[in-house]
């Protein structure tokens, strides 16, 4: 196996920001995947690596045809004391501004690119032998490629947060979803609470998809973060001007390939909330909502979303639609109802020491059971 990996496929480790060169095959590989990650997009990843990209690296994996096709991208970066001692793991790249962990990976070879991809991992001295996937699908095709992959190879996995986040998938009538998934009262109470936004003004929602209608937009968007409670916790993206010039570099690049938009729900010509929407292949991320908390009785974060939805519901080429909320949350949950099931991923890429693997195993849930005591006691103290 080894030696026809070699003849066929050829593994390189290099530094995310040194990629420029390889973004025309990277976007290709990106429109094609197996399943689509507007996060692993060279737009939005190279933007990113600025911010937070220290230290990332990506596995590339390459055919050995007349010219080279580039088949698996799989970011990471080397953490060498997760557990506090000289334990190396290789982390796939993920981020607050960056939630799924999902490697782009050739549809027509996905376990034959992994598998080249673990055998170098496996192989090169310079890399750990256990690796984590962060936010990793807990199925679809990539996640059933891996469970093949590492199987064949005698390599051994566990899985850690098992969660669900809400999930735009509609199976059945599009155009009928929203009169399905939000019961009857609900419904007339959000339209009461449209029309008590109209006795202010006229309202209305203005879509940016061009990059400089995107830029100006997301001025808007920015004031409107930093004006609630991200701002007022000191996370709203302008509290940090190159996250702010990152959020602005990456949407708007993406929108420079029709791949974003900043919707934002206007009372007259003021913007009360905005909606920055990703999308890649058939997939779309809600990535960043914000609104003005003066007007928070008309709910105007909810009529942004509903606005979105509906627009999302009537493109034939959109299939599901990624809500990047947190599990269990107290507003998308209620209107979009499927779900993504998502795990952190730890494994080895071949058979190795079934005790180093426990170890690890052990070490991995007390470092996450450390995690939440130390921010339970950070919520307690904020809330005292």
């Amino acid at each position: 196996m080894h030696g026809t990996i070699e003849t066929t496929f050829r593994v390189e480790w290099r530094p995310i920001i040194e990629l420029q060169c390889h973004v025309l095959e990277w976007r290709r590989l990106a429109q094609r995947a197996a399943e689509p990650n507007v996060f692993y997009e060279p737009s939005f990843a190279l933007a990113a690596a600025d911010v937070f990209g220290r230290n990332v690296r990506a596995g590339l994996v390459w055919s050995r045809t007349a010219p080279e096709r580039l088949l698996g991208f799989f970011p990471a970066r080397i953490e060498r004391r997760r557990y506090g001692f000289p334990l190396a793991v290789l982390v796939g790249w993920t981020h607050p501004y960056a939630p799924l962990g999902l490697p782009l990976v050739d549809p027509g070879c996905s376990e034959a690119v992994i598998d080249a991809w673990l055998e170098h991992v496996q192989s090169d001295v310079r890399l750990p032998k256990l690796m984590l996937l962060p936010y990793l699908p807990a199925e679809g095709r990539v996640a059933a490629a891996i469970d093949a992959v590492i199987a064949r190879r005698n390599g051994r996995s566990a899985y850690y947060a098992p969660h669900a986040r809400a999930l735009l998938a509609p199976c059945g009538e599009r155009a009928s979803y929203l009169e399905r998934a939000i019961d009857r009262k609900k419904r007339k109470e959000l339209r009461r609470q449209r029309n008590r936004l109209a006795d202010r003004g006229s309202v209305s929602t203005h879509v940016a998809s061009s990059p400089s209608a995107v830029a100006s937009a997301l001025d808007d968007f920015f004031a409107l973060e930093a004006e609630g409670w991200k701002g007022r916790a000191g996370t709203a993206a302008r509290s940090d001007r190159h996250v702010a010039q990152f959020v602005q570099t990456a949407v708007t690049a993406l929108a420079a390939e029709g791949k974003a938009q900043v919707a934002r729900l206007c009372l007259e010509e003021e913007a009360i909330a905005g909606l920055v929407t990703l999308r890649s292949g058939g997939n779309a991320w809600c990535w960043k909502i914000a609104y003005d908390e003066q007007y928070a009785r008309a709910s105007p974060g909810v009529q942004i979303l509903l606005d979105a939805t509906e627009s999302l519901l009537g493109d034939p080429c959109i299939a599901r639609a990624d809500s990047c909320a947190t599990p269990d949350h107290p507003m998308i949950d209620h209107i979009w109802r499927e779900r993504l099931s998502l795990v952190d991923r730890l494994f080895s890429p071949g058979p190795g020491s079934a005790l180093t693997f426990r170890f690890a195993c052990e070490l991995e849930r007390a470092r996450r059971a450390a995690l939440q005591i130390a921010k339970a006691t950070r919520d307690f103290a904020r809330r005292q």
